[in-house]
């Protein structure tokens, strides 16, 4: 079962009907968390959290969510699992699929999830890799929902570094309708392939300006110009992307009740300025709160079709062994190994 629609590497492919769904699901959890009716769909499954890089709101909101959805982690790092590790890949997936229900990785290669997708039997999660980062999106998706913004209609200005966040922005662009300007300096553009299927499927446009692209927006998003694994470059990018600060002054020219994101940390007087942050417009901490019920709803989604696509196989499985109206052997107890998916 290896489905890739089982697992989420990308959101490039997903549609708009899943999202919503994603959406509606969020808001029955987020209602029901801390209640005594709340779902423990979770109990008895165990999800393998691998974090290659640093973490604090992908790690506290995977763990937090399992343990609220009923179930248990099992935290793994490059000791145990990497590109050129001990093992390869298609083993660790195997092996993690006979012991987990789910995988979910932070890692820095892309292709890394992608081997573990294309190898594992149980969902495969894609909690950041310096290409993407699907997760944040769908979360800040749903926070601009709840805060009232017209996904098919609003404005959303990126500011900044052509990266991973960015990366997947332009992947939900031919999702919904928002227009996506984005500003980023000369030598700094994001993928030069993905950026072309986006302008080709959506409203994307890209400019030199920060102010061009602020001007009129809805939203106003930004992150840290310097990634995770680029540190020694700190400084010559500081020098880079002068201009490129979202203060006061460049807000000033979004529309009056247009909302400021940052996919957080923040380096506070580089890319955005304390009176941003802390500023009315700023919802940085829903946005980061909202990853909680928004990948709660994501892993219940993987996890169910993950149980419908096995009973599917076994079903056709079991048509094409035994005739109509024939049944299957009888098995003494012990004789072979009996299959993970067995009902």
């Amino acid at each position: 079962m290896n489905d890739t629609s089982r697992h989420l590497v990308d959101l490039l492919g997903r549609d708009r009907a899943w999202v919503n769904a994603l959406f509606e699901r969020a808001d029955v959890l987020r209602g029901l968390r801390g209640t005594p009716a709340a779902p423990r769909p979770l109990a008895g499954k165990t999800a393998a959290l691998v974090f290659h890089k640093p973490s604090l709101r992908t790690r506290v909101s995977f763990t937090v969510g399992v343990h609220e959805l009923g179930g248990d982690t099992v935290d793994l790092t490059a000791a145990e699992i990497s590109e050129h590790g001990r093992e390869s890949l298609k083993d660790v997936a195997q092996v993690l699929s006979e012991m987990c229900d789910l995988i979910v990785i932070r890692t820095f290669a892309h292709r890394v999830v992608q081997q573990l997708a294309a190898h594992a039997d149980v969902p495969v999660i894609n909690a950041l890799t310096d290409f993407s980062h699907p997760c944040q999106i769908l979360s800040d998706l749903y926070t601009l929902r709840r805060a009232g913004k017209d996904l098919d209609a609003m404005t959303v200005a990126w500011v900044g570094d052509g990266n991973n966040v960015l990366h997947s922005w332009l992947e939900a662009a031919t999702i919904f309708g928002f227009t996506l300007h984005v500003a980023v300096p000369d030598g700094f553009e994001p993928d030069a392939g993905l950026f072309l299927e986006a302008e080709r499927r959506a409203a994307v446009r890209r400019t030199r300006d920060p102010r061009e692209a602020v001007r009129g927006a809805d939203v106003v998003y930004t992150d840290a110009w310097t990634s995770m694994g680029h540190e020694k470059d700190a400084d010559w990018r500081r020098v880079a992307f002068a201009g490129f600060q979202v203060n006061a002054e460049l807000m000033a020219l979004a529309q009056p009740d247009a909302l400021f994101l940052h996919c957080l940390p923040a380096h506070r007087g580089e890319e955005v300025t304390d009176e941003v942050m802390d500023g009315p417009q700023s919802i940085v901490i829903e946005q980061a709160a909202n990853r909680l019920h928004l990948q709660k709803a994501l892993m219940l989604d993987l996890l169910r079709a993950a149980a419908r696509g096995r009973a599917k196989g076994l079903a056709e499985e079991a048509a094409a062994a035994f005739p109509a109206g024939e049944a299957p052997p009888v098995v003494a107890a012990g004789a072979g190994y009996a299959r993970r998916d067995a009902p």
